[in-house]
C-alpha cells in the first residue's frame, strides 16, 4: 500500500470499536485522524479543524449522517467516504445525491477503506505528498508542518508560531537526527526579523516546547545536544 504524508481524518461513527480500529490503521499510515461519535460532535469538529477528508457512518444518534453531509456541502467541496450498514442501491443511491463522495458498506476491511481515501484525495486533488505542500508529520501524526500552507498543528490544533519559530521548527525538522550548533541554526534563519545572537535560539526553542507541549527533560521531538545546540528526534517507526 502506498504511503502518504500527513491529511487530517475525520471519522465519524457512533460504535467505538469501530473507531479505534480505523483510526489506529490510518495513523500507522501517516494520516492525522480525529474522531466524533454525533453529528453534534462531527460538525463542530469540521469547523475547528477543516479536515481534508471525512469518514461518515450514515447512522448516528443525534443528527443522521446524511444531516451531517448536507451541513458540510454547504460550506465545503472536500471529500466525503460514507459508512452504510444498508447496502441496498436506493440508500446507496441517495448517500450520493446528498453530497457524498464515495460509500462503503459494513463489515469492511481497513484496508479497502484506505485504498477508497487515497483514491478519493487523488480525485480531488488533495492527495497529502504532493511536493508543492512539504508536509511533515510526527509522532504518529500528532504534530504536523506544512511549509506551503506555513502551518504547524499539534494534535489538530492550529499552533501560532512566529516566522523564525516556524521556521527554525522545519529546519530541525526536516533534517531529523542531525545536531545543529546554535552558531548554524542562527546562520540558516539569519534575516531582517531575527535579532540576537547565539544563544536567543535556547528562547526559542524554549516557545516553540511550550507550544508543542514538548518536555525539555524527556522530549519527544526537539532534543538538546549537550555543548553542542538541538536536534530533532523521531521515533523508530518514522
Amino acid at each position: 500500500m502506498m504511503k502518504v504524508d500527513s491529511a487530517t481524518i475525520l471519522i465519524v461513527d457512533d460504535e467505538n470499536d469501530i473507531l479505534q480500529v480505523i483510526k489506529a490503521y490510518l495513523q500507522k499510515n501517516n494520516y492525522i485522524v480525529y474522531e466524533a461519535d454525533s453529528g453534534k460532535g462531527a460538525l463542530q469538529l469540521f469547523e475547528n479543524l477543516q479536515p481534508d477528508l471525512v469518514v461518515i457512518d450514515l447512522m448516528l444518534p443525534d443528527i443522521s449522517g446524511e444531516e451531517v453531509c448536507r451541513t458540510i456541502r454547504k460550506t465545503s467541496d472536500i471529500p466525503i467516504l460514507m459508512l452504510t450498514a444498508k447496502s441496498s442501491e436506493d440508500d446507496i443511491v441517495n448517500g450520493l445525491l446528498i453530497g457524498a463522495d464515495d460509500y462503503i458498506t459494513k463489515p469492511f476491511s481497513p484496508r479497502e477503506l484506505l485504498a477508497r481515501i487515497i483514491s478519493l484525495l487523488r480525485r480531488s486533488h488533495l492527495q497529502p505528498n504532493r511536493e508543492e505542500e512539504h508536509a511533515l508529520a510526527f509522532g504518529g501524526g500528532r504534530l504536523s508542518i506544512n511549509s506551503g500552507l506555513h502551518e504547524v498543528r499539534m494534535d489538530g490544533e492550529i499552533l501560532s508560531l512566529t516566522p523564525i519559530e516556524f521556521k527554525l521548527l522545519e529546519i530541525l525538522a526536516r533534517h531529523p537526527k542531525r545536531a545543529f550548533s546554535r552558531y548554524e541554526l542562527v546562520n540558516l534563519i539569519q534575516g531582517d526579523d531575527f535579532e540576537g545572537f547565539e544563544r536567543t535560539i535556547d528562547v526559542h526553542i524554549k516557545n516553540i516546547r511550550q507550544k508543542i507541549g514538548d518536555d525539555p527533560k524527556r522530549p519527544s521531538f526537539i532534543a538538546t545536544v549537550f555543548g553542542i545546540g538541538y536536534k530533532f528526534q523521531v521515533s523508530a517507526d518514522e
